[in-house]
């Protein structure tokens, strides 16, 4: 299973390297890109019991083999997980990949001036991975383009190719209003849909707070969503301005996603898949509310929206079609 020297050795030292009993069916989990965003999703599984082998490949062999190195020494810190470096073609084996390779995106630039780098990147890996059994999460930018790529070099069903998609700004979205309405954003009923990016469209109209329409709450002012949609849209520049990437916050969005698929929640999630249909749009790859579980996202839901909303996704659609 690991493929350089350097790793056979830590083996040796280490042993069995995995802590005490685990109360979860074993689960094998890939992660593919061992940069900041890979390194932050490993971390995230290795804490949350999720799987108990951790599979690590970047096209930079001893980065891969460090980290793993690193992840381990903190194993008796952590629920039971073995952690190794594999190959890509090993991955086909395993229950869940995450795709994390590709540059980061820079100040000032969207994430659609990452395709040019990065879509060739994951249509190599794509190619590599034809017969996974798993269900491939696709976490690099441009997420919409790239989840339409993976899944065509990858053959898979479309429902077993995901991205991250909507989910970061949709927990931004609740932080933000949350943070306004001094009210923990678990009970911020709100989602973000379409584009990962500039043309995310926030459901207003739909938005609740314990079941009371947003904007019947009181204090809620019109004027606010302008702030708060500025926040959202602009939060992953204001983030790699200070400090080169945003890397924690979708590495605790890609283990959500993770342990939905891992444990069959069958949770409604703002995941990025190709659509089929819903609402109307068709050949492209973006978000929508998703019922998520060991198979995928195996139905995408039409959330309610005012014309202006549905005028705003289909300007998505456009966009990410263009791009593709």
């Amino acid at each position: 299973m690991v493929t350089a020297s350097a790793a056979f050795e830590f083996e040796k030292w280490h042993g069995l390297y995995s802590t005490a009993d685990s109360m979860i069916t074993r689960k094998r989990v890939g992660v593919i890109g061992t940069g900041r965003v890979g390194m932050s999703v490993a971390i995230s599984v290795l804490q949350s019991g999720l799987a108990e082998e951790l599979l690590l490949h970047d096209i930079r062999s001893e980065v891969a083999e460090g980290e793993a190195m690193d992840l381990v020494h903190g194993a008796s810190f952590c629920p039971t997980t073995e952690v190794s470096v594999t190959s890509v073609e090993e991955l086909v084996d395993v229950d869940a990949v995450v795709v994390t390779a590709g540059r980061n995106g820079r100040a000032n630039e969207s994430r659609l001036d990452l395709l040019r780098d990065n879509a060739a990147i994951i249509r190599r890996i794509g190619e590599r991975l034809v017969g996974c059994r798993g269900t491939i999460i696709v976490v690099t930018n441009p997420v919409d383009v790239l989840t339409a790529v993976m899944r065509d070099a990858s053959g898979l069903p479309t429902a077993r190719v995901l991205g991250t998609g909507t989910m970061l700004d949709t927990a931004r979205l609740r932080y933000a209003v949350g943070r306004r309405l001094k009210i923990d954003p678990h009970s911020i009923h709100a989602h973000v849909v379409g584009e990962h990016g500039d043309s995310g469209t926030i459901l207003w109209s739909s938005a609740s707070v314990g079941g009371v329409g947003l904007r019947r709450w009181p204090g809620w002012e019109a004027r606010l969503e302008a702030d708060v949609a500025n926040e959202v849209r602009t939060a992953a520049d204001e983030i790699i301005r200070r400090k080169g990437a945003t890397n924690h916050a979708i590495g605790l969005v890609a283990a959500d996603l993770l342990r939905c698929v891992l444990r069959d929640e069958r949770r409604m999630l703002t995941v990025s898949r190709m659509q089929e249909g819903a609402c109307g749009i068709r050949d492209v790859a973006l978000s929508l509310p998703s019922v998520v579980g060991a198979e995928g996202a195996v139905q995408v839901v039409e959330p309610e929206m005012n014309q202006d909303e549905r005028d705003a996704l289909d300007r998505s659609a456009d966009i990410l079609r263009r791009a593709m």
